[in-house]
């Protein structure tokens, strides 16, 4: 998939040509044409897999209208990221295709693109930090009110894709969480759960063999049911952000993909919010989002049909940050004590059958 403006360069396989001003003149032209730009000051640069750079931009006869100064482009820039550079596809997919259709709050893309010979997906989008906004993180103070207006955000995504014909065969969107067993399972969680990371997984399901099968079995699922819609993947508390509003909205769409709501929702509910806060507001956030979903024109599910849901939502949250290992280890520790204890609350592994 590549841009159809005759105007757009190759996608850039390192960060220093996606940083010149001869590339980005022609990569934001294909949107603004006739911008010139002339001069590119770096900011901070965040690389994990993909790499995150803040840069600032000058136009030789200034900057034309929706094209802010404060810009920031990802990528798969670095040894570590480059053999994971198809992740970056679903995210451009996303940007290109639904994220203005769906009307979810996300950042705004001014450049998104694949390398048909590479395969490497490159975005870039404003820099909601220097229009006044903030990158959440588990240790971030996130209130059931917070939960409430990102679950609105969700529901605007589930409705708008509803089952909806025209995305039933694109390919970006197959479900996928068969492939998260593929590299990372048993080994991985056991060493979560026996370091100090997993201290906070309660007893009734530190059992690494059995959150396994339990993934298993709703990765196997999970593709027959009906109805599906496209669904974040990840939404947990660390992909999000709060705009210069302080309203919170979605980022890093990589997992995004056909499912049903539930992995989104149950997931959500138990990362943005600490254990005594998610058990006593729960029911209603759930009752919030089902009356957004009918509101964006879904008959919704039942409530016990809902409440099942959750349980197998929780379960795809916690089994992806049960095999996480590269991120800080404080990070880790929250969500999976947050999602280990939503699945023993829940007995979530019996949703499942396991």
């Amino acid at each position: 998939m590549t841009s159809t403006h005759e105007q757009s360069p190759p996608v850039p396989d390192t960060l220093d040509e996606l940083l010149s001003p001869e590339w980005l003149t022609r990569a934001l032209g294909a949107r603004f044409p006739g911008v010139r730009i002339s001069r590119v000051t770096p900011g901070p640069v965040v690389s994990r897999l993909s790499t995150n750079a803040r840069f600032h931009i000058e136009g030789e006869n200034g900057l034309p209208p929706g094209l802010p100064a404060d810009l920031c482009g990802k990528g798969y820039f670095t040894d570590a990221g480059w053999p994971a550079r198809a992740s970056g596809v679903y995210e451009v997919s996303f940007y290109r295709h639904l994220a203005a259709r769906s009307g979810v709050r996300t950042l705004r893309s001014l450049y998104a693109d694949i390398s048909p010979e590479t395969r490497h997906g490159v975005v870039i989008t404003e820099d909601v930090v220097a229009a006044g906004g903030a990158f959440l993180d588990a240790t971030s103070d996130y209130t059931p009110d917070l939960t409430a207006e990102s679950l609105t955000e969700l529901a605007k995504l589930h409705a708008a894709t509803w089952a909806e014909p025209a995305l039933s065969t694109a390919g970006w969107l197959t479900s996928r969480l068969d492939s998260y067993m593929r590299a990372r399972g048993v080994k991985e969680i056991r060493g979560n759960f026996e370091s100090e990371i997993g201290a906070g997984v309660p007893s009734e399901v530190r059992d690494p063999e059995r959150l396994f099968a339990a993934y298993q079995a709703l990765a196997e699922e999970t593709p027959g049911v009906a109805p599906w819609a496209v669904i974040h993947g990840d939404p947990h508390v660390g992909n999000l952000y709060l705009d210069g509003e302080g309203r919170p909205a979605f980022l890093d769409w990589q997992l995004v993909q056909r499912g049903p709501w539930y992995i989104d929702v149950g997931y959500h509910i138990a990362s943005t919010l600490g254990v005594e806060d998610r058990r006593g507001s729960e029911e209603d956030l759930l009752r919030h989002y089902l009356d957004r979903l009918r509101a964006g024109g879904v008959e919704a599910p039942s409530w016990d049909e809902a409440r099942q849901g959750v349980r197998r939502g929780i379960i795809h949250g916690f089994y992806l940050w049960s095999i996480t290992l590269k991120v800080a280890p404080a990070m880790t520790g929250v969500l999976q004590h947050r999602l280990g204890t939503a699945a023993a609350d829940h007995d979530a592994f019996a949703a499942v059958g396991r």
